[in-house]
């Protein structure tokens, strides 16, 4: 039996963009992406914790340091600059595996989206 179980969680990062023309996506700078074991093209849920909106999107890699989140296209209608969200990827695997398997959580500063060391 196969289930679904977090992957990779970026936890409460501060959206610093909206850009409604851009055709989609979500995104991300490079350093948080790695740091999060996300890939580009990756499927993603984003919540907001501001207003509760919830979406899927995906992942493009943004430049490497710069704290970007930057929602896109019809997403960027579901948040306001400076919005706190999460960010989240899922994986499906073996249930046996899924006991021991550990996802990737990264908990950066919310003001500068910057990793803590």
């Amino acid at each position: 039996m196969n289930i679904e179980v977090l992957k990779s969680k970026i936890h409460r990062v501060s959206v610093t963009q909206a850009n409604l023309e851009y055709i989609g996506s979500i995104t991300i700078d490079e350093e948080l992406m790695e740091a999060a074991n996300i890939i580009e093209n990756e499927k993603v849920q984003v919540v907001n914790i501001n207003n509760g909106e919830r979406l899927e999107t995906y992942v493009i890699k943004g430049e490497r340091g710069s704290g970007c989140v930057c929602l896109n296209g019809p997403a960027a209608r579901k948040v306001v600059v400076g919005d706190i969200v999460i960010i989240i990827s899922y994986a499906t695997m073996d249930f046996e595996e899924a006991k021991s398997f550990k996802p990737w959580v990264i908990f950066p500063d919310t003001r500068t989206n910057k990793l803590i060391k």
